[in-house]
């Protein structure tokens, strides 16, 4: 008797079945689609997977029989705390605004990476610890966003890409190590313990200057090959990643053969650089959502004129280095940098990974896929559509093999088990 109740207890205590037929899955492993796939789902994470199961008397249906399914994406590189390059007086932010706004800006844009179907970021650098909150308030259920993985403060030298240039001395408090202003090895070791004692998943520094950076060339090597040993070995004593901002090539080259983990843009890829990056098993994540926005005609407009020459120039370079980069076998991650862009408008990295870099559509899926889950090192838990991982999935109207476009328009969004998208929602501005 009392074992009949000790089971029957067990029993009431599971999450109850969810079970989604899939009309194609695409399932992230780079496999041929399966037709009239069943899912099973039970809480957060998926129970089974296939074309044969039964479903169980008494679980919750979805039928998403007309839909293409397909793993949550994974952006590797987002900034969703602060303004959107463009969005109201966000050149001078750093004087009229806080880690309070950057926060408030970072819950909407997290709902709209969301809702445009990444259910997991890796957040590469805001002010404040801002994203610290954010992911923080996510993971407790406070407010809607995807799965982050944050970095707090990027680090770099004075007067570099992380830093805030252009002002007149005074005007702003000269930061410091726990700002991610750091130079030397002994200020970056420092730097680097007080991201992660503070709360930072990953490390970003800034191994060459930027386009959105006044007084730097967006190329030029701003840490050198000691200063890089040191960020990439205290970082592996703490137990985090490495992402290195590099658009220049000599900043690639030594970035990678300190052994960080990525290269993030990657504009000026030489051969030279590619095969390094292979040799030392450095991914690349392209961000080309990002060139696109600062060196096309209408994004480079949005800029003050020092900005948008190097966005051109970066872009131009970035085109070159991503065809450099995928013959040469360079490992891919999706990134798109979204923030400089509006968020929510992610999804066109795949086009731009398809079109620009000559990926095949499955192979642009892979790279937001098992891709980034490596990259971030969370392969067992994210990226696939597999039994014990979670259930992050989304669902798309059409054939993203024939047409990679349809993935900038998602229709269904589940996050851990629980649906956050249908195509009954109302998606708000993206402004």
């Amino acid at each position: 008797m009392i074992t009949t109740i000790l089971l029957f207890a067990a029993l009431q205590a599971q999450p109850p079945l969810v079970a989604i037929r899939a009309g194609t899955l695409i399932d992230g492993r780079g496999g041929e689609p399966v037709r009239n796939a069943v899912i099973l789902v039970r809480g957060e994470r998926i129970e089974a997977v296939g074309t044969n199961l039964a479903v169980p008397a008494g679980a919750r249906v979805i039928d998403l029989s007309r839909y293409t399914v397909l793993p949550g994406f994974i952006d590797a590189h987002v900034h969703l705390t602060g303004r959107v390059v463009g969005e109201g007086d966000w050149m001078n932010a750093g004087v009229r605004e806080g880690p309070a706004d950057y926060a408030i800006f970072g819950v909407r844009n997290a709902r709209l990476t969301l809702w445009a179907g990444f259910t997991t970021v890796r957040n590469v650098g805001a002010g404040g610890f801002a994203d610290i909150a954010l992911r923080n308030a996510i993971n407790a259920g406070r407010v809607p966003g995807p799965r982050i993985l944050a970095a707090a403060n990027s680090l770099g030298s004075s007067g570099g890409h992380c830093d805030d240039n252009g002002y007149a001395p005074g005007v702003l408090r000269e930061p410091g190590p726990i700002d991610g202003i750091a130079n030397g090895p002994e200020q970056i070791r420092e730097a680097i313990r007080l991201q992660v004692k503070y709360g930072a998943d990953v490390i970003k520094i800034c191994a060459t200057g930027g386009v959105l950076s006044q007084g730097d060339a967006v190329g030029v090597q701003q840490y050198d090959e000691e200063e890089l040993a040191a960020v990439v070995r205290t970082a592996r004593l703490l137990e985090r990643r490495v992402a290195a901002h590099a658009h220049g090539t000599e900043g690639i080259i030594a970035a990678a053969r300190a052994g960080v983990n990525s290269i993030e843009h990657g504009s000026f890829m030489t051969e030279e650089s590619a095969r390094i990056m292979v040799e030392h098993g450095t991914w690349l994540v392209p961000t080309l959502m990002a060139g696109y926005s600062v060196g096309s005609d209408s994004g480079a407009a949005r800029l003050p004129a020092w900005a948008a020459s190097k966005g051109r120039a970066a872009f131009a370079a970035m085109q070159r280095g991503i065809r450099i980069a995928t013959r040469a076998g360079v490992r891919i991650a999706l990134g798109t940098d979204a923030g400089v862009f509006t968020h929510g408008t992610n999804g066109k990295e795949f086009e731009l990974l398809v079109t620009l870099g000559g990926l095949t559509p499955m192979q642009a899926i892979q790279t937001s896929s098992i891709g980034a889950a490596t990259l971030l090192g969370m392969e067992r838990d994210i990226g696939t559509v597999e039994a014990g991982k979670f259930a992050d999935l989304v669902a798309v109207e059409g054939d993203p093999l024939r047409d990679i476009t349809v993935l900038q328009r998602v229709q269904w969004v589940m996050k851990g088990g629980e649906v956050v998208r249908s195509p009954e929602s109302r998606v708000e501005s993206r402004e």
